[in-house]
């Protein structure tokens, strides 16, 4: 059996070979069960314990036959224990183990995404912490707004980040819940005591109440909280995307030796892991999408979620694993060049300044509809590159009834705008990442 303690890599988790072992696993468990309630004979559990054995491709075969996985595989097992197999999957339905073992699956899937975004996590506090003093301009709508620092961008990556981790370890709870209750969940013809012993020795909860199914709310909890970890991390590639345009450059995405931008331009070097995060997040809210409609089933339960969660939920944990391994090889690897970000920080030639100039006018007792114009009236006069901002504020006769040249130049002052950010740097260093 998988040993579930070792976090398998994501693809052995969904292969057919771990999913009939939590099959077999749940149904010895339930022999287990009814062996001590005295429904099965001691010697038949032992023979399931000894000769229950099953083939993936012998499974399939037979199931080309019966058309249901869950018979097949039970004919399998009884191929090889004999007589005493009669008692398996006594008083149960297919959903017993399907519903069980997929919350076996989905739970050892979540501890795998809860370590990726930990890690992930802590990448961003390093980086963030690096680079707390790198300053570079803020953007708001696409157009420069006034200055941060790449520290402070990441930071707020990083607290994101953590936010998904704690939805992600929610969503696994939530998912980490077992149900043997038979046909349409009354215990008809199997002892509630089989289903509590079966989900202790799982280390799962048992369903306060079931159909002949688990509830999809609980699966569509787990995929919109993966979905949501996915888009966070399409945001974040998308901003590297942004600040590798060449017009920007101030980050770039690593570029490995040897490695090629474009089959007919040498020069290029593109974003095509940020790029190729962002399309796989499509694919995973998709995906949430499809786990939202599963939700509403016909009365006790129908069979129209089961074929598209055999889709979904595999696909998107595999994804969002490989996206959050991508997007950190990114973060360590990634190119930042503070010289650009100076560079683009002059480009509006003091623009990034005008709320301290607005403020400091306000300060002084003008109403701020008035000290608006003034400053918007010099900001326009820069744009149109008549006059540099700061020059034009010095000359203007009306803001110079109110500020001296002295007090203009110190609106200018890039530190004194940075000054309260290390109130966020104190916030990320306490933010705790398992190690």
């Amino acid at each position: 059996m998988i040993n579930r303690y070792s976090l398998p890599r994501m693809k052995e988790i969904w292969s057919e070979e771990a999913k009939l072992q939590n099959w077999l696993q749940i149904e010895v468990l339930a022999c287990e069960a009814m062996v001590e309630l005295g429904l099965v004979p001691q010697k038949a559990l032992e023979a399931v314990k000894q000769k229950a054995r099953f083939d993936v491709e012998r499974v399939k075969e037979i199931e080309q036959r019966t058309h249901h996985d869950v018979v097949a595989f039970l004919e399998n097992l009884a191929e090889n224990i004999g007589e005493g197999a009669g008692f398996l999957h006594y008083g149960m339905t297919s959903s017993d183990i399907l519903d069980t073992g997929l919350a076996l699956q989905m739970r050892d899937a979540a501890e795998i995404l809860i370590e990726d975004t930990s890690r992930l996590m802590g990448v961003l506090k390093n980086k963030a912490l690096e680079h707390r003093g790198t300053v570079m301009i803020g953007r708001t709508h696409g157009v420069h707004a006034e200055p941060l620092t790449f520290g402070v961008k990441l930071a707020v990556w990083a607290f994101e980040t953590r936010r998904n981790l704690e939805r992600l370890q929610k969503a696994r709870n939530t998912v980490s819940c077992g149900k043997i209750s038979g046909v349409v969940g009354t215990y008809a013809n199997i002892d509630p005591f089989v289903e509590k012993y079966v989900c202790d020795r799982l280390g799962l909860k048992p369903a306060e109440a079931a159909t002949q199914i688990l509830q999809r709310d609980r699966h569509a909890e787990y995929m919109v909280a993966v979905a949501i970890a996915a888009s966070s991390l399409e945001k974040f590639a998308t901003e590297i995307r942004g600040l590798q345009k060449t017009e920007v450059l101030e980050v770039e995405e690593p570029f490995r030796p040897g490695q090629t931008g474009s089959s007919a331009m040498p020069h290029k070097r593109n974003p095509i892991i940020c790029e190729r995060v962002c399309g796989l997040a499509r694919v995973i809210r998709g995906n949430a999408q499809v786990a939202l409609e599963n939700v509403a089933l016909w009365h006790e339960r129908d069979i129209s979620h089961s074929s598209a969660e055999r889709v979904i939920i595999p696909d998107s944990t595999i994804l969002l694993d490989y996206m959050a391994n991508k997007f950190i090889e990114v973060l360590e690897g990634m190119v930042v060049y503070p010289w650009k970000m100076e560079k683009n920080l002059e480009l509006t030639q003091g623009l990034i300044f005008s709320e301290k100039v607005l403020l400091s006018l306000v300060g002084k007792g003008v109403m701020r509809q008035e000290a608006y114009t003034m400053v918007q009236r010099n900001a326009m006069r820069a744009v149109r590159g008549e006059v540099d901002f700061r020059q034009g504020l010095l000359h203007d006769k009306e803001v110079g009834q109110y500020l001296t040249p002295e007090e203009i130049e110190n609106c200018f002052d890039i530190r004194e705008a940075l000054l309260r950010t290390e109130r966020i740097f104190t916030r990320l260093e306490g933010l705790k990442v398992k190690p």
